[in-house]
């Protein structure tokens, strides 16, 4: 697993060049210029960037502002540390920027960084709303560049097809491949000629990929690249007035606010999600994770409810659903179901949910396998079966480190410290001897 990722700050400076201690000083200058005075030491700051640690006060952060050259009233709007140099909020909707957001998207990822923040959640919640209002404001191809054939279209979508396809232990070699048909694509769209049919396919092309790069990052928890790679994706979609794919990546967006525990966010962004999309299997996804979020708040009524909302829809749907959410299934019902049961307090019914959701749960989806045995061991946890509980997060973790998922080695670890009380218990030492090896 690599190492713990970097504090926003940290990666600020690094855009700056600077160091903790030129941080310090240049702090101490601006607080200078306002005619007042700023003790601060590089270990004051090597404090703000350790993971969990406090933040800065709101004079600190106007000082800090001014040495990024960020305006104060950003600082207000995102709130620490999302207004940080190197998490900027993702290019609005409807302003015929989508090639640019695509692009964008890249380029931010290439610094190659983890990070456990996503998109600001001011910010995300803007772009939920954006695409919940605005119709698209078309972007022309170049008019100079030579004509794409459609041909060759046909073989990208052919490949990319294939790429998505492969069984969860082969994607993690297909990164790079994905990168570069992301470039290929969104090349095209910046410097070719193409009629509307062959423009439409591109930019469907370039949301498939950008919101398959954006799964590969959240895995590997480069989190703020994950947003922009979806952001994009959101984009191009918003860009063909495909409702049923934006509403995808809005709830891609909102499971990574689940997993990054900012339910509020979530909530909000599914219900612009919810606004614009008819499909019942992609209604059942969309109220599920409501569901999870409205369980993190602690709204029991509200979170049944929507949980029956998802139940019903997907029992109704009889056509083909979109793509992005044709994996959805009865298993998924079920352990999201036992998931919002925990976080409710309600232990009993939640292990007999998921037990039932990973024996339904298809072999051939071994990430969501992963993170659903990992919530079988708490609930098992919690219901004091401990030898259980400690095999099953076991084999959570070997098969999550054989994909190749570092969030779902994390999930476990996670849960790790929660066994420490129960070292007697056959099994326990050895897995935590598996985890701090895997760490």
């Amino acid at each position: 697993m690599d190492a713990l990722p970097k504090h926003p700050l940290a990666i600020a400076r690094f855009l700056h060049g600077l160091s903790q201690s030129d941080l310090a000083e240049g702090i101490k200058q601006a607080a200078r210029r306002r005619d007042r005075r700023a003790g601060t030491t590089k270990q004051q700051v090597s404090v703000w960037e350790r993971p969990g640690g406090r933040a800065p006060d709101a004079w600190y952060q106007q000082l800090i502002a001014d040495v990024f050259g960020v305006d104060h009233d950003l600082v207000t709007a995102l709130g620490w540390p999302y207004w940080l140099p190197g998490n900027e909020a993702p290019v609005a909707l409807g302003t015929g920027a989508t090639v640019a957001a695509l692009r964008k998207a890249q380029r931010r990822a290439m610094l190659n960084r983890r990070s456990l923040l996503g998109l600001a959640p001011a910010a995300l919640a803007a772009l939920a709303q954006q695409w919940a209002t605005l119709d698209p404001a078309l972007a022309s191809s170049a008019a100079d560049g030579q004509a794409v054939a459609p041909e060759f279209v046909t073989w990208l979508e052919s490949s990319v097809k294939h790429l998505a396809g492969m069984a969860t232990a082969d994607r993690q070699h297909s990164s790079q491949i994905l990168d570069s048909y992301y470039d290929t694509v969104v090349g095209l769209l910046e410097n070719s000629r193409y009629d509307q049919a062959t423009g439409t396919r591109l930019y469907a092309l370039a949301s498939s990929l950008a919101q398959t790069i954006g799964w590969h990052r959240f895995d590997h928890e480069h989190h703020t690249d994950a947003g922009h790679y979806w952001s994009a994706a959101l984009h191009a979609a918003h860009h063909l007035g495909d409702r049923d794919r934006g509403a995808g990546i809005l709830s891609d967006l909102a499971y990574q606010s689940i997993w990054l525990d900012q339910a509020g966010t979530a909530i909000d962004v599914l219900d612009h999600a919810l606004s614009r999309t008819q499909d019942p299997t992609a209604r059942s996804l969309l109220h599920l994770r409501k569901a999870r979020a409205l369980a993190m708040n602690g709204d029991a009524r509200a979170c049944r409810r929507d949980l029956n909302a998802a139940e019903h829809a997907l029992n109704t749907a009889t056509a083909a659903p979109p793509a992005w959410c044709s994996w959805m299934s009865p298993a998924d019902l079920a352990v999201d179901s036992g998931r919002c049961l925990i976080d409710l307090g309600e232990t009993g019914p939640a292990l007999h949910q998921i037990t039932q959701g990973v024996a339904l749960l298809p072999t051939a989806r071994d990430k969501t396998r992963a993170v659903f045995l990992a919530y079988e061991a708490e609930s098992l946890l919690n219901q004091g079966e401990i030898d259980h509980s400690v095999a099953t997060a076991h084999e959570a973790l070997v098969l999550a480190e054989r994909i190749g998922a570092s969030r779902c080695v994390r999930q476990i670890s996670d849960l790790a410290r929660d066994y420490e009380p129960h070292l007697k218990v056959q099994g326990v030492q050895q897995f935590l001897h598996t985890v701090r090896t895997a760490a």
